[in-house]
């Protein structure tokens, strides 16, 4: 049992309100997940790249890492630091160069792309929210998840979201019981899941299907053929959010509509306090069916 939360606006006028809104959803939905949680928010692009990366002794990791980044791939590179996570302004191909940096060191890249970031940590969603700054955070859209693992670790690399391509991250409550053989299918793609998580499999599937050329449309009604089990996806990419359910749908999920926005909550009370959700279509996604908005 977990807790997804989301939410996309349309309103750019209440961007700045982002991240109050998803961390009031977020600590909503405690009770459905108090073990870790996460979220991903998406901003204005940057300049480059920019890439989250996580490591359990910051002060000893962050010190002096823009320095000995700048060394390696011999241009300027912009850090900030935000609890237990840092965000790199990395310039435009460089990405490949870091990311091998990283590995080495044992450095964790949460995402990269141009517009997102991910936080994510072990705790209850009030605490992590209260380390990351969330309420401060403003975007466009954004996605959370409150966990409690029944199948893997409390880690940080078993919180969601997963992020496994470009400005792409996913969260899910739900089992699917083919993720072995589908992990060896897309590690023969050059998707490899780099955890035991069911749920990287499920992220890798959408980074492979967007990478053929499927929009998130089509890579979302892709799984309900290709992965096997009970589940409710949601995907924020860099101009979108996107839902899921499996055809028997037994997880609980809502979602809101206005001409503000479009939620999505495990439960109506994630919602209840959103602006204008008093006037706003409110129902359940149909089993097996995909929903999805872009820009």
């Amino acid at each position: 049992m977990c807790g997804i939360v989301g939410l996309f606006l349309k309103n750019e006028a209440l961007r700045p309100e982002l991240g109050g809104l998803l961390t009031d959803m977020l600590i909503t939905m405690t009770d459905r997940g108090p073990d870790s949680a996460g979220i991903a928010i998406y901003g204005d692009a940057d300049a480059g790249l920019k890439m989250t990366i996580q490591s359990d002794t910051p002060a000893e990791t962050f010190a002096g890492l823009q320095g000995a980044l700048e060394a390696e791939i011999g241009q300027p590179v912009e850090i900030r630091v935000v609890d237990t996570h840092a965000i790199l302004t990395l310039p435009e191909g460089s990405g490949p160069a870091v990311s091998a940096y990283m590995a080495e060191r044992g450095i964790r890249v949460m995402g990269t792309g141009e517009s997102m970031e991910i936080f994510k940590e072990v705790g209850l969603p009030k605490d992590v929210a209260a380390r990351f700054g969330l309420r401060q955070m403003a975007g466009s859209h954004g996605i959370g998840h409150t966990r409690m693992a029944t199948e893997s670790a409390v880690t940080t690399l078993g919180a969601h979201p997963f992020s496994t391509g470009a400005d792409q991250c996913l969260v899910h409550n739900g089992s699917l019981s083919n993720h072995n053989q589908m992990r060896r299918i897309l590690t023969q793609k050059g998707f490899a899941p780099k955890t035991q998580n069911d749920t990287e499999v499920a992220a890798c599937y959408i980074s492979s299907r967007l990478a053929e050329g499927a929009n998130l449309g089509e890579a979302l009604e892709g799984t309900l053929t290709d992965l096997d089990g009970f589940f409710t996806f949601v995907v924020g990419t860099k101009n979108g959010f996107g839902v899921v359910r499996d055809p028997v749908a037994c997880k609980p999920a809502v979602m809101a509509e206005t001409d503000d926005y479009v939620a999505f909550g495990s439960e109506y009370r994630a919602l209840a306090n959103l602006p204008g959700i008093e006037t706003a279509r409110v129902w359940e996604p149909e089993p097996a069916t995909v929903y999805f908005w872009e820009r």
